[in-house]
């Protein structure tokens, strides 16, 4: 008996470790369009995300951190506040006129130096001097009246003696009581008459004394010593003096003794006080500074344009004269100073090691103590210490295990 036998060849299966043949899968797609089209493009893919994963991981392996370092030193620390202001005499006086009038002589100038007591000007004072002579002719006629007032005193009382011996002669016949009793009031009214004599001749003296007053403030005098600062007139101006005395000189008392007011911002003035050394500059003088005192720190605020600032006044020595009222001065005020401490730069406070990121930072500080992060073997190592005071850029290192030339880091950045 026969037997056949199938002749169809068995499938051939590949190693379980070599590697498909790409050629033969490409050359299999062909012959399917549909199919072999969208393995292909399957194909592509992987191969793309496979070389995207590779290439990431090998950069990832090539990354390194490098840690911004800086050294601790030690030198001198000073701390200042800066504020603006002007220059302005310790003392200024504003010399008015009390009177109404015409200005007949302007007698200084600006920059004049005056003395106490010194003419300054005169008003035209010829309706003073009409009303000088009008009071002194009421004083006059109110001292006659006066002395025809005690003549008549005089006259009545002589009458009403003579009328009182006579009745006292007569034994109270002659004259009659009415007749007594009408020249003891004659007399009472010359008395009075008398003293209301004597009261307008104080009156008219007063308006005499007055007006004589008026004739004196005529003329405009210095009331102390020192430098015409401005004058606001001229001659033949007129000078009404009504609600206000109008100003005509602005006199400085002393200008080789000169004060600063400067406005000094609210988070400054907690540590602005009276006798702390300040330094100023003026654009007249480029390059060179002058010194002040803090003299007194106002309480009082001031509000411009939302800033909340505090008068302080500086005492100024203007001895050679080279400062002027009215100049703007940029005052530094030293409000700390330390010598030979160590020093940190503020960034080192700040940072704080970071898996990610580059060169991010954070402050850390637990019970009046900060951290700052000292290179060593490569890696940041924590290191507690207190801090002092600071300028903005460098910090004061009270305690704390630190030296000088240590490096402490204020920064990081990843690098290939």
């Amino acid at each position: 008996m026969n037997t056949s036998h199938d002749k169809t060849p068995a499938p051939s299966v590949a190693p379980a470790n070599q590697t498909p043949d790409l050629g033969k899968m490409l050359e299999q797609a062909q012959k399917k369009p549909r199919r072999g089209r969208a393995i292909l493009v399957w194909l592509l893919l992987l191969l793309l995300v496979f070389a995207g994963v590779y290439y990431w991981y090998q950069a990832r392996g090539q990354e390194e951190i490098n840690y911004l370092t800086s050294p601790v030193t030690r030198g001198e620390l000073v701390v200042t506040a800066t504020a603006t202001g002007t220059i302005q005499p310790t003392r200024t006086v504003e010399v008015g006129s009390e009177l109404s009038g015409t200005l007949e002589a302007i007698l200084v100038n600006e920059n004049d130096t005056v003395k106490k007591g010194q003419l300054l000007a005169v008003l035209d004072t010829a309706r003073l001097n009409d009303a000088i002579a009008k009071s002194s002719a009421a004083l006059a006629a109110a001292q006659a009246q006066v002395l025809l007032a005690q003549a008549t005193v005089a006259e009545t009382r002589a009458t009403f003696g003579r009328l009182q011996t006579v009745f006292k002669l007569s034994k109270g016949k002659v004259p009659s009581a009415s007749e007594i009793e009408v020249a003891d009031a004659m007399l009472k009214r010359a008395l009075a008459n008398e003293n209301a004599a004597k009261a307008s001749v104080m009156q008219a003296a007063a308006e005499l004394k007055t007006n004589e007053t008026n004739l004196q403030k005529g003329q405009i005098t210095s009331p102390v010593d020192g430098v015409v600062l401005t004058r606001e007139v001229e001659p033949g101006n007129t000078v009404v003096a009504a609600m206000s005395t109008p100003i005509l000189f602005t006199i400085a008392e002393n200008l080789t003794k000169m004060e600063l007011q400067i406005q000094v911002d609210e988070a400054d003035v907690a540590s602005v006080r009276p006798g702390q050394m300040v330094t100023f500059t003026v654009a007249a003088w480029p390059g060179r500074q002058f010194p002040a005192n803090i003299e007194r720190v106002g309480l009082g605020s001031t509000t411009t344009d939302n800033v909340v600032t505090y008068k302080t006044i500086l005492s100024v020595n203007n001895d050679d004269l080279a400062l002027r009222p009215g100049m703007t001065a940029s005052a530094t005020i030293t409000v700390a100073e330390r010598r030979d401490v160590l020093l940190v730069p503020n960034a080192a406070l700040r940072y704080v090691p970071l898996t990610g990121g580059s060169g991010q930072t954070a402050m850390a500080s637990r019970a009046n103590t900060s951290q700052v992060w000292s290179l060593g073997q490569d890696k940041p190592q924590p290191i507690e210490v207190q801090a002092g005071i600071s300028n903005g850029r460098l910090t004061e290192i009270v305690t704390g295990d630190l030296a000088v030339d240590d490096l402490v880091v204020i920064g990081q950045e990843r690098a290939k």
